[in-house]
């Protein structure tokens, strides 16, 4: 755990959930697994605060727990989830663009509330939808039921493990914490609900329908309450499965860019062919024969069966090898490799012929220095100059091959070579920096226009309330007029930046997924 994961992961729990659940985070991220009374002492917290920051930080599965064998319990913290943190808004828009705001609704619920029942889910999007709707229309809980349960077909959304039924008959006292265990059958199982109802909105009064005020309203007893047909029963988002989807459509963009739209086409058939069936940390998936492909195509792509073979063969024959052939039955068996030779994209801030030379050191392995500049048709003196500055900038590494053991400069080879790992733990250290800088500067511009921000808010309240009561134009105007024009220049620039910000933040964690995935199927292979 490097410095800047630990700054990173310490501004996304101060950001999310306060100063008290950060301290106990990042106690936990620096020291490992610590029991609740050593955590308590450490970071000098009550044990009450201590015990609430931990239940929020293992609803949101930032933390988990393990029983010891003396029983004592220890905490221990997820800091690759805690980082995961940075991508909600990322996850968020996905599932609206493949389910529509029902499903960007039920996704943002998921990741806001940590755990919640199907029950609780459908019930807060479809009052949400309700209140975004005209008057006199609802959202039905039929409707959000079903977008839920695609999602779970999909496993875009997974049960929790849960603590599991046994008899009322074991004498023995009850363990220090209760075993989470889940079935991997029920996964995604939805609960048959049925769940009849639609969507309310919120009363701006303190008078329900009846037109009683909240006050005289007599209390109702909890035995009246129906039981929750699903309790106990939790939901989560999988945030594997969107990892997946990112990775696979970072497949289907770079084989659209390296060939043509239909070789993208056909690469992301066989993807969907495969997204349930192949594993998220899988470095190959299922081989699919090219009669399973053909029949699998959109309606759109009127191609023949001779085309596709010959695209499949075009493909597995690419030196980037995104498709491989497995066997010859059912007319060639195709896989498609997870790993994909890292392109040296992130090269660019020194210039394409860099980016070249690094690209041909790479394929050769190892190059003196006059064959690189032979090979990549760049002057001697640029070519040296443009390797000495990867050099030093770690992207490259100089190996010695001496011809005899005195290691006499004269009598010794120096080969440039490319250790890709490295380079690309290096990038991701650089990157997880980079977004550090990016929040801490966000909440800077924040902080130094609070007066600003708050009563621009304020403006904007009063202008919303006047206009649901029927207020005139030009007192609205006048309420407007209490921003003067500097003011609304300068709220303009805070946005702009922070929109920049924003967008700055989202890039280099497009950067950190690509760099994550590489390191992590790289490792899986050796």
């Amino acid at each position: 755990m490097t410095q800047a994961e630990i700054k990173l992961c310490s501004l996304l729990l101060q950001e999310h959930f306060g100063e008290i659940v950060e301290k106990i985070g990042v106690h936990l991220i620096r020291t490992g697994s610590q029991p609740l009374r050593v955590i308590a002492h450490d970071t000098g917290t009550s044990l009450d605060q201590v015990k609430k920051a931990l239940c929020v930080l293992i609803q949101h599965n930032l933390v988990s727990y393990q029983v010891h064998k003396r029983g004592v319990v220890e905490y221990e913290a997820q800091c690759s989830r805690v980082l995961r943190m940075l991508r909600y808004p990322r996850y968020i828009y996905t599932t609206k663009t493949l389910y529509s705001d029902t499903g960007e609704l039920i996704v943002e619920e998921l990741l806001l509330n940590g755990k919640l029942t199907m029950s609780a889910v459908v019930k807060k999007v479809a009052d949400r939808l309700t209140e975004t709707m005209e008057d006199g229309k609802t959202m039905d809980y039929a409707e959000v039921s079903n977008t839920f349960v695609r999602l779970a077909d999909t496993h875009f959304v997974q049960r929790c493990p849960s603590v599991p039924t046994t008899e009322n008959s074991d004498p023995g006292p009850p363990p220090p914490a209760p075993t989470l265990v889940i079935n991997e059958k029920d996964m995604y199982l939805v609960p048959k609900l049925s769940l009849i109802g639609k969507g309310k909105r919120r009363r701006s009064s303190d008078e329900d329908a009846a037109g009683e005020p909240k006050a005289k309203r007599p209390k109702h007893t909890t035995d009246n309450k129906e039981p929750i047909p699903d309790d106990g029963i939790y939901w989560q988002a999988n945030l594997d499965r969107f990892h997946q989807h990112f990775r696979d459509q970072a497949i289907v963009s770079a084989v659209a860019n390296r060939m043509d739209q239909t070789s993208s086409e056909i690469v992301r058939t066989m993807l969907r062919m495969s997204e349930i069936t192949t594993s998220s940390s899988a470095p190959f998936t299922q081989p699919l024969s090219s009669n399973e492909i053909f029949r699998s195509l959109p309606v759109g792509y009127n191609i023949s069966k001779q085309v596709l073979d010959q695209y499949l063969t075009l493909l597995a024959d690419d030196p980037l090898e995104f498709v491989g052939k497995s066997g010859d039955s059912g007319g060639g068996m195709y896989v498609i490799s997870i790993l994909t030779r890292m392109l040296p994209s992130f090269l660019s801030r020194f210039g394409s012929r860099c980016a070249r030379i690094f690209r041909l050191v790479l394929q050769k392995k190892h190059l003196e220095q006059k064959q690189v500049e032979d090979f990549a048709m760049i002057p001697a003196k640029e070519a040296k100059d443009m390797l000495y500055k990867m050099l030093s900038e770690n992207f490259m590494s100089l190996q010695e091959i001496p011809k005899t053991p005195d290691h006499a400069p004269s009598r010794t080879f120096y080969l440039y070579t490319v250790n890709i790992l490295s380079a690309a733990r290096m990038l991701l250290h650089r990157c997880y920096k980079s977004i550090a800088n990016l929040i801490e500067r966000r909440q800077f511009e924040t902080k130094e226009n609070k007066r600003l921000l708050e009563k621009s808010q304020r403006v904007e309240a009063i202008i919303a309330s006047m206009q649901a009561t029927g207020a005139e134009e030009a007192q609205l105007q006048e309420i407007e007029e209490m921003i003067t024009a500097p003011e609304r220049q300068q709220l303009e620039t805070l946005k702009r930046n922070v929109n920049k910000l924003d967008a700055s933040e989202i890039q280099v964690d497009e950067t950190i997924f690509l760099l994550e995935s590489y390191i992590e199927c790289t490792m899986k292979r050796q």
